[in-house]
Order: structure tokens, then sequence, then C-alpha cells
């Protein structure tokens, strides 16, 4: 399925849950934890990363990975994942005053005031280009707090199939339990390059933040929005526990590649952009080994709520119905107009004759 066709599918659920599988998702070559390559093409430039995906967004195809399902620790890549579940709950024009809380999240941040009321888009902006943590947690504030966010974060990687993602916080902050996989970062990403916004969000490189007196200049993490002919974006991650880790996408001669990575000990740049030249060289070109696998259908859309009136497909609402007279005119046929204009005919007929019959009984009764 194209990427554009995934806008529609990635409706939150609701909560709703739906059974995990007993295969690896996209292929049971996919469950290895070495490196699995297709027959007949080079393989990939060597990466430190413990695991990695490089996978063709368009189609979907795995081109190649290395320990894909292995469940680590995600750092702020997991805020791909708070982006795609927000951006549809939380009106973009809103303002968000941020709680001290908010404001004091340790890690990377943008700088956030209890003194200024943030528009929803600006906090967008300072969660994926400048890995705010204190943005993070306003957005879930708004979103009515962290528990009902994780709830809605996790509702949503289970649509997606993302089972080794488990969401503890917003902002990807190390907790116990927290988890993801460069298969799931994969999907999460491939999926957010079908929303306009969440695209305009991880591609801009540099904007300017609102302070208390004025603005001031935040610029984009991601290093190959510089250096990487067709890069879209998605977001880097560091945590001492978790390492380095990093999803992203360019786009070339029409096509785009994905490729995720996850604990990496160094400077993972020049690796990222290699592994991105090699998924370009060899899509189209080579059988591949799994497949990023498409949203589940949502529920909520496939049924009514329970109690809400059931309305026919074909029927017209109260409101948009034409006044009656237009309505039974509408409704009228050939035949019907027919049958119409022989029963008019025949009455004026009938009258006629009755009339005819009236006049010669006075004339007659004038002659006696």
């Amino acid at each position: 399925m194209p990427i554009t066709a995934l806008i529609a599918s990635v409706a939150l659920s609701g909560g709703t849950a739906h059974a995990e599988p007993t295969t690896p998702v996209g292929g049971a070559a996919l469950g290895s934890r070495g490196l699995v390559v297709p027959a007949g093409v080079k393989k990939p430039p060597t990466s430190k990363a413990t695991s990695y995906v490089i996978a063709d967004a368009d189609t979907g195809q795995v081109l190649a990975a290395k320990d894909a399902h292995g469940k680590y620790l995600p750092a702020s890549t997991i805020k791909a994942l708070t982006a795609l579940t927000l951006i549809p709950k939380l009106d973009k024009n809103q303002k968000v005053r941020p709680s001290q809380n908010a404001c004091n999240q340790e890690g990377s941040a943008v700088g956030l005031t209890p003194k200024v009321a943030y528009k929803v888009d600006d906090l967008f902006k300072a969660l994926m280009m400048a890995s705010g943590n204190d943005a993070a947690m306003a957005l879930a504030e708004a979103n009515g707090g962290v528990p009902q966010t994780m709830r809605d974060m996790n509702a949503l990687a289970k649509r997606l199939q993302a089972y080794d993602t488990v969401a503890k916080t917003p902002s990807g902050l190390d907790q116990p339990g927290q988890s993801s996989s460069a298969y799931d970062l994969a999907l999460i990403a491939r999926a957010g390059l079908a929303d306009p916004d969440f695209r305009r969000y991880i591609s801009t490189k540099t904007t300017r933040f609102p302070a208390p007196k004025g603005h001031y200049e935040i610029s984009n993490h991601n290093k190959l929005l510089w250096r990487y002919d067709g890069m879209i974006g998605v977001k880097n991650g560091y945590t001492s526990k978790a390492r380095a880790s990093f999803v992203g996408a360019a786009t070339r001669g029409g096509h785009t590649i994905v490729v995720s990575i996850m604990r990496h000990e160094g400077f993972f740049w020049d690796e990222v952009a290699s592994l991105l030249d090699w998924g370009f060289s060899v899509r189209g070109k080579a059988q591949p080994v799994g497949q990023l696998v498409n949203p589940l259908p949502d529920p909520a859309l496939a049924a009514p709520p329970a109690g809400a009136p059931v309305t026919p497909a074909n029927s017209v609402t109260p409101a948009a119905q034409p006044p009656l007279l237009d309505t039974a005119a509408s409704r009228q046929s050939d035949s019907t107009r027919t049958v119409g204009a022989l029963v008019i005919g025949g009455g004026l007929l009938f009258g006629l004759v009755w009339l005819g019959l009236g006049i010669r009984r006075r004339r007659a009764r004038s002659r006696l």
C-alpha cells in the first residue's frame, strides 16, 4: 500500500485489544537475530548498530534487516509515536500553558516556561525538531495527562501491529518495561510519513519558537537534513542506557527508503547515509526479506457505537430534505407522469360532458 493511502488507516481504535501474532510480524525471516539480506545482491554497508531495518516505504518491502524484532530502549525515537498519536487528537491552534512539572523534565528540552501559553503546533515542532522532553509532557497534559496518553500511544502501536513497542513515557526517557524495535520504528515512521503535519514537523530545519519576550530560533537535531540529498527526516534519540537510536526516511526519484537503527555505540550519521544509499540501489531489484505490514482495521469505524441510531445508507436526514413539493416532483417517473396526465385529462372530459348534460336539461325545462 502506498504511504499516502495510510492516512485514513492510522485512526485510533480507542484502546481496542488485538491478539498478538505467534510468528514474526512481516515474515519469518525477520525473526532472525542475524543479518538477513536478499540473495544475489551485495550486503549493506557495515553498521555498529545492534539492530536495523532498511525498507521501501512505498511498497513496505523490507530490503534488509538485522535483529529486526529485537526489543530495545527507544529513547527519543518514541516521540514519533507520540506525535503520530496526538496530531489527530489535538487542535494545532489550541493554546497550552505547561505545568511546572512539564517545564522541569530532565534531558533535552526546548525551554518551556509556565509564563507562556504555547500553540500546540509549536509544541509539536519542539517535540520533533528539538526533541523537547518538556514539549512531550506539555502535549501529554493537553491530551488529558500521561496515563491517558500512554493508553492512546499503546493502542495505536497495536493498531500498527508494532507489537514490540511498549510506551511508558511520551518523551522516551528510560522507564522499566519501555521498548521498541527497529521493525516497529520503521512501521511508525511509514505511517507518520502519510500525515502532512507529521511530515512538516520532521522536515523543518529551523523555526522561531515563542519566548516570554519575543522568539528564539530552534533547529532540527536530524543532521542528515543538511547532509543527505532527499532527506525527509523523522527522529533520533539517545540515553546512556538506550545508546543511540534513529529512524529516518529519504526520497529520491519518486521513491522513499526508511532506515531504522537501535543501540548504536557511536556516531551513526554517515552509516545511516550509507544504508539509505544501499536501499535506493537495490529497491525493485531483489526479492524482499520481509514486509512492513499495514495497520489493522479500526473496529470503531466498522460499526456504530452501542445504542446509536442506525441510519440507512441511502436515507436523507431531515435537515437535508428539500421542500415537500419539490420532494414529490423529484420522485415522479415518466410512468407516473403519464398516469397523472391521463387521470387529469379524464377528469376534465367527464366535467365537460356533465356540464353539457346540465345545459340540455335546462333548455328542455324552459320549453315546458
